[in-house]
């Protein structure tokens, strides 16, 4: 018996609004003064879109960041409207197949554009970064000098902020705090870090409650009427590092609640990471889904 519903949505079609953007996982249309956005089930790897969907992903995606937006709301504001259909606009409630449990509408806001990444870990990229400068006799990475005898996975002695420069192609580069005051300037470049490391502390230390550690994530921020908010989703198996505490060691990497069954089965192809992207078995989809679903029951309860 199978865990997962066969149902998949890789792609929506409202045709009353025009669209504005089909990234890699959501659909976004424009309403006028705000903006619909759809949480698809779309996956990629190594930047690359899959053929398959992951059955659930987009409703994970979007009840998640629901749940963090209102735990968050006492640290920061947000762009949120409503993710009732029932408050949509007449015309979108015949889409309520689709777009009940993984759509919202927010405001229209002006993006900040860079990735801003908390790091209360070392992981991912920045160990990469690390151990190339320590073969060059240095600990110094973006303007960060970490302890000599730090390890990977281990928990830094305080979170960091590391943001990296916002491209639309997927590839973006990790840059120093300076390099981000001479791209968006000093006080937009004050908010994005002060604000980052407010809600990955207070977000942090409620999920290790959870039996999850938040290694490092990445939020996104706007101004809207003059506000400095939160945007895009937040703090979902897609845009962080969860780990579970319970098998946490230092060290090694660590297994996690996100695509991981997926990047471990494209690692053994002979494929060049080009696209189109391989058809993944129906094995390594269900694998990760109840992953995905994991992190969800895990915070949320749900």
């Amino acid at each position: 018996m199978t865990l997962i519903d066969p149902k998949v949505v890789l792609a929506t079609d409202i045709k009353e609004y025009p669209l504005l953007t089909r990234g890699k996982v959501r659909d976004v249309y424009d309403l006028g003064d705000r903006l619909l956005i759809v949480s698809t089930d779309r996956i990629s790897a190594f930047d690359v879109v899959l053929p398959n969907g992951i059955p659930g992903k987009g409703a994970v995606l979007t009840a998640m960041s629901l749940f963090w937006f209102d735990f968050l709301s006492d640290v920061t504001e947000h762009h949120l409207v409503t993710a009732n259909v029932d408050e949509y606009p007449e015309n979108l409630r015949q889409y309520r197949d689709v777009l009940e449990g993984r759509s919202m509408i927010v405001v229209k806001a002006e993006r900040v554009d860079c990735e801003c990444i908390v790091r209360g870990y070392i992981s991912g990229s920045m160990w990469k970064e690390l151990l190339k400068a320590r073969r060059s006799g240095s600990n110094t990475v973006h303007g960060f000098e970490f302890p000599p005898d730090l390890q990977e996975s281990q928990q830094l002695p305080q979170p960091i902020f590391t943001p990296s420069t916002k491209n639309d192609d997927g590839h973006d580069e990790n840059i120093s705090y300076d390099q981000l005051v001479d791209l968006i300037g000093a006080e937009t470049a004050r908010l994005c870090r002060d604000k980052s490391l407010a809600i990955y502390g207070k977000a942090a230390e409620m999920a290790r409650r959870k039996g999850i550690i938040i290694a490092d994530t990445k939020f996104e921020f706007g101004f809207h009427d003059g506000r400095f908010i939160l945007i895009d989703e937040v703090l979902s198996p897609d845009s962080s590092r969860f780990w579970p505490v319970d098998q946490y060691r230092i060290g090694r990497g660590q297994p996690s609640f996100d695509k991981q069954p997926i990047r471990d089965y494209l690692a053994g192809l002979d494929w060049d990471r080009r696209p189109p992207g391989p058809k993944l078995p129906d094995e390594v989809v269900e694998a990760s889904a109840v992953r995905y679903r994991e992190a969800q029951r895990l915070i949320t309860g749900m």
